[in-house]
């Protein structure tokens, strides 16, 4: 490589670095414009001078789709990495004045969310007023590569491999409950094969309804398979159906901790583990964990432990 090639390559402009990384994860290259304020021409003309300091095209590029080419992706995870470096350093340095601050998007799930998180991200915030948050609450699970988010709370350890989780409560359980006054009008069920005779609700997330309800004890596993009185796609009306007395529930206990501990709901079958229901905190790539969300990490982790 010539001096001239290294002339070029000291000429990148660092938007342009930021630009390339939002754009690989972007749906196209105009929707990558939109969401930096961009107007297409100037997203393009980014895109090219990048591309002429490197010497080798970024993208396969067609008026609705954009893909990154082989040579792209390498680069891709070299300004990643090197852009996620200089984002740890600067908050790092914030840190150090003992000052966290910066927007961190995050995603939850619904019941777990509204019920439980919210409220602690308050006392977070009363720590930490330089952090802001952009909330998603939702039982969708939220596309960590093509979505405005950070970070998302996951129940279950991520099925993509590509993704880094880190766990919050591991070693969280459904729990099956009902309310005082669903079991006194219906009775309460001493095992699990009993739920047949009970109306059950049910969720259902991306159209795939949780009916079949898998329990152990002592190495003896139990699937049942419940007719669900009630369907819902959204974790916070599950439980508070559960409240109401419509029937019983198969809840994560982290979201159902407090209804339990004031007897709002009762545990059924407790000589029997639910299914795990580990939680993790999931985000695309390590640059991600910058000092402020380390820190909400810790935080998050210590509270649901006391919750549980």
């Amino acid at each position: 490589m010539g001096s001239s090639y290294n002339d070029s390559l000291k000429a990148i402009a660092p938007g342009d670095l930021q630009f390339f990384v939002r754009a690989a994860r972007a749906p196209s290259l105009s929707a990558a414009a939109r969401e930096l304020g961009l107007s297409p021409q100037a997203a393009s003309a980014a895109l090219k001078r990048l591309e002429a300091a490197l010497g080798f095209r970024l993208f396969v590029r067609s008026t609705r789709s954009l893909r990154p080419t082989p040579e792209g992706l390498v680069f891709l995870d070299a300004c990643e990495q090197g852009l996620g470096l200089i984002v740890q350093a600067r908050e790092r340095l914030a840190a150090g004045r003992e000052a966290l601050a910066g927007r961190i998007r995050l995603s939850m799930p619904s019941d777990l969310g509204r019920n439980v998180v919210l409220g602690w991200l308050h006392v977070f915030r009363e720590r930490h007023p330089g952090v802001e948050f952009e909330l998603q609450l939702t039982d969708r699970i939220a596309g960590l590569y093509r979505e405005a988010v950070d970070v998302a709370l996951r129940y279950g350890e991520p099925s993509d491999s590509q993704l880094v989780a880190l766990a919050l409560a591991p070693d969280n359980r459904r729990v099956l409950c009902a309310s005082p006054a669903y079991l006194a009008r219906h009775g309460r069920p001493a095992h699990p094969a009993e739920l047949a005779q009970h109306r059950c609700i049910s969720f259902r997330l991306a159209d795939r309804p949780h009916e079949h309800w898998r329990f152990e004890r002592d190495g003896e596993a139990q699937v049942v398979a419940v007719a669900a009185a009630l369907r819902c796609d959204d974790g916070d009306a599950v439980r508070r159906l559960a409240l109401l007395g419509e029937g019983v529930a198969y809840k994560s206990r982290l979201d159902v901790a407090d209804d339990l501990r004031r007897g709002s709901l009762l545990a059924l079958c407790e000589d029997w583990q639910g299914e795990p229901a580990p939680l993790f905190l999931a985000c695309a790539d390590r640059s991600v964990l910058r000092p402020a969300v380390q820190r909400l990490r810790d935080f998050l982790a210590e509270r649901l432990a006391a919750l549980a």
